[in-house]
Parts: structure tokens; C-alpha cells; sequence
């Protein structure tokens, strides 16, 4: 009686802690057709607001860097406001932007005392350097050459030419092929009035969602999206990615650098935001190399063989299909040996899938560490801007947890068997044995 006691109250304990962390996720339009979701927090007098746009790299349309260009350009001038005003504007008030750009977003984000004069001040300045950038020459060229000096340094770093050359092996035409930072050519071709265009064409209602978090009612909230909202032109969404092509046949990308370890990198075009295969594929490569220690690939390459002090796996979903990735890096003369134990690792986990114990293990790790990611408002608006920005479902995260636990050990040995072909990949190998 006593142990049926004590399993009851567990029960209760793990279901409340559940119902603690499920958001109450609201969701509306503005006036002028932008999506928005809210949640309400008094526990901080702060709000945290994230823009988000499909303007990324993959919107660049061969002219690689406009994208972040633009981004980085949102903060100096607006109408009248020069760089100087708008920094003064939101450090008098207490509060913090931010904004950047990657492969398929773009965004802006405020954090800001939520007293309704504080606020005040700072939403109308978000609103309008979002909304109605001035783009300066000056601040042009000046960014343009911070772009093309971080252009130059990235061939000087070995994640990074590991990185690039990964990416643009992988998807070749695709839009995903080239990053955000462009490339010296496009960069230096790039005018005034593209970056006009470019705004004009995503930073749109259409295109934009809007994700709010912190000290407001709803009414409250209502009211603040609409001034957030209000500069913004009317526009269309952006159209959908063209899909990325399969990597036909197993291909190995050697190039020379000189460093003291040699990096590897090998992968494939594999998930999309909304795949109905997320969660096996999640669970499966928490498993095989996601899960820093316990995992496989750190359990037989570093503590087992001692072939790489790092070692690791991960599925990066994305609006068109994300890549699966395999990384280490090792000693020059011991590279092929680990490139082949990376193969067999990955060839073997497809072929017999997980063990029970180790899937447990993962359910556990999982979904225990699930609430941290929830656990201050900042880390909230990242997810909402996520929901948002790839229309996912608004019980996405009430439902997170349910959707691993339902995950098993036939769901991710059929889902890796399907889509992960170790045969199919692009390997990268950049070091001196190159």
C-alpha cells in the first residue's frame, strides 16, 4: 500500500510539473494581417518581443550578402535617426536590441522594461528601424567592409572553410548552397538600391511573424503589436524554397590547410521544420551522437579508440531539407582510420537501430532536460519566433515531451533506414593530410 502511495504521488508530481511548464500560447493577427503570438509572464516586468522574416541567405537570389547586409544596416538610420540616436534611444530606456540574419530567417529582437513609458519610448524606434531602415551610404560601405574583412577571415579558420565547403558541396544550386556572408564578388556588386529592394520585398506583413513575451495582458499585447506593426509595408509571404536534390552518390571533398588537426565533415540533405519524421530521427541521433558524452560516437571514437577529443551528430531541420551531420576532428595521421570508423558507426546504428536501454536513456535525458529550455522568458520568445516563423503547430511545445516518449526503437531504425544513406554522402576532410 505504501509503495502504491508513494507511485501515486510521483505520478501526481511529474504531472504537475508538466502542467507547469505547458504555455498558454495565444495567437492573432494585427490589423494590417501580421501573425502573432503572446504569452502572458508577470513574473519579471519585462517584455520580450522577435521579429521574425523569411529573409534570410536563401532569399539572397544569387546576390550573396544582401541579406545580412540589410539586417545589419536595420540600426543605422531610420528617417531622421542616425546610428548614435537610435543606440541612445534604447540605452536611456534600459533596453536591448538585437538582429541578425542566417540561412533561412531574419530577425529583430527587443527586450524592455515593461513600465508603459519605458516601453513606449523604445517601440515606436524597434518599430521604425525594422519597418523603415534609411540605409546611409556611409554605413554601407563601412558594413560592406566589415563583411568582406569577416569574408577573409573565414578562409583563415578551419571550422569555417570546413563549414563553407560542407555546405556548398551538399547543395550546389540550391539556395542554401552559399551563407549569409556572401561572397567578395556579390558583396562589392551589391548597391543602395538593392538593399532598398530587398527590404521592400520581405520585410513585409505578408512575410513577417511576431512573437511577444512578458509582463502584458492580452489586451495589452494587442495594442502593442498593432505600434510595433504599424511602419511595416503590406507585402506577400515569400515563396516556398524549392526542395534541395539528393546527393546521388557518395563523394569525398579534400582541401589542404595547415593546422595541427585534421577536420571532418560528412552529411546529406535530409529534414524539413515540419517532417513527420522529426522526432524518430531526434530521439535516434540523441542516440548515435547528439548527446555529448553517452552517445555512441563519443563512446567508441574518443573514450574507446581515442581518435578525437570531439565527436557529434545532428539533424539541422530547416524550411527545405536541413542537413544530417557528422563531425570530429583528429589527428592528422589518424584521420582515415576515424573517417572509417564514422562510416561504420553510422552504417551499423542504421542497420540494427538502438537498444532499449539506450532509447530509455534517451527518453529521459530528453524530456528531463526539456523545461530548461523553457525556463526564462527570452528562451520562450526564441521558441515562439520558431512556431511562428515555420507555422508549427501552437501546442508544439506542450506536446514535445508526448511526441518523444511516443518514439520507438522500430520508429528510429525505420526512419534512419529511409532517410539516412550512408552511402549517399558528401564527406569533407580539411587538414594537412589533405
Amino acid at each position: 500500500m505504501i509503495v502504491k502511495n508513494l507511485l501515486f504521488i510521483v505520478v501526481m508530481m511529474w504531472a504537475g510539473q508538466q502542467a507547469a511548464f505547458a504555455l498558454d500560447i495565444q495567437s492573432w493577427h494585427t490589423k494590417n494581417g501580421v501573425k502573432v503570438l503572446f504569452v502572458e509572464s508577470h513574473d519579471l516586468p519585462i517584455v520580450d518581443v522577435r521579429f521574425t522574416f523569411k529573409a534570410g541567405s536563401s532569399r539572397d537570389g544569387g546576390l550573396y550578402g544582401v541579406s545580412r547586409l540589410v539586417n545589419a544596416l536595420l540600426v543605422e538610420g531610420s528617417g531622421n535617426y542616425n546610428a548614435e540616436d537610435i543606440a541612445l534611444a534604447f540605452e536611456s530606456a534600459g533596453a536591448e536590441m538585437g538582429h541578425d540574419s542566417l540561412r533561412d530567417m531574419a530577425w529583430t529582437s527587443l527586450r524592455s522594461l515593461s513600465e508603459p513609458a519605458l516601453l513606449a519610448k523604445t517601440t515606436d524606434m524597434f518599430a521604425r528601424i525594422t519597418a523603415l531602415p534609411s540605409f546611409p551610404q556611409d554605413a554601407i560601405d563601412r558594413d560592406r567592409n566589415a563583411m568582406l574583412v569577416s569574408l577573409a577571415n573565414r578562409k583563415n579558420e578551419i571550422a569555417k572553410v570546413v563549414e563553407d565547403t560542407f555546405f556548398h558541396q551538399v547543395y550546389k544550386d540550391h539556395a542554401y548552397a552559399v551563407g549569409p556572408h556572401g561572397t567578395e564578388k556579390t558583396l562589392n556588386a551589391i548597391t543602395r538600391q538593392d538593399l532598398l529592394d530587398f527590404h521592400g520585398r520581405f520585410y513585409v506583413t505578408g512575410n513577417a511573424a511576431l512573437a511577444i513575451v512578458g509582463d502584458l495582458t492580452k489586451q495589452q499585447a494587442r495594442d502593442y503589436a498593432e505600434r510595433l506593426t504599424a511602419h511595416l509595408k503590406q507585402g506577400e509571404a515569400a515563396r516556398p524554397l524549392a526542395k534541395s536534390q539528393t546527393v546521388k552518390q557518395a563523394k569525398t571533398v579534400r582541401v589542404p590547410f595547415k593546422a595541427t588537426q585534421t577536420h571532418i565533415r560528412q552529411g546529406q540533405p535530409v529534414l524539413s521544420r515540419k517532417d513527420p519524421d522529426y522526432f524518430s530521427l531526434y530521439v535516434g541521433n540523441h542516440i548515435l551522437g547528439g548527446s555529448g558524452f553517452s552517445s555512441r560516437l563519443m563512446q567508441e571514437i574518443r573514450e574507446n579508440r581515442g581518435l578525437s577529443y570531439s565527436v557529434y551528430s545532428y539533424f539541422l531541420p530547416m524550411e527545405s531539407s536541413g542537413p544530417f551531420e557528422m563531425a570530429l576532428q583528429t589527428k592528422t595521421q589518424q584521420a582515415q582510420e576515424a573517417a572509417r570508423l564514422l562510416q561504420e558507426l553510422l552504417t551499423e546504428f542504421i542497420a540494427n537501430g538502438p537498444s532499449e536501454q539506450e532509447l530509455e536513456h534517451a527518453k529521459k535525458n530528453i524530456t528531463g532536460s526539456f523545461p530548461l529550455k523553457l525556463d526564462s522568458n527570452s528562451k520562450i520568445v526564441d521558441y515562439l519566433a520558431l512556431i511562428g516563423f515555420y507555422d508549427l503547430p501552437l501546442d508544439y511545445l506542450d506536446n514535445f515531451n508526448a511526441n518523444i516518449l511516443k518514439v520507438t526503437a522500430a520508429d528510429i531504425q525505420d526512419a534512419f533506414k529511409r532517410r539516412v544513406k550512408p552511402g549517399q554522402m558528401i564527406r569533407v576532410i580539411v587538414g594537412e593530410s589533405s
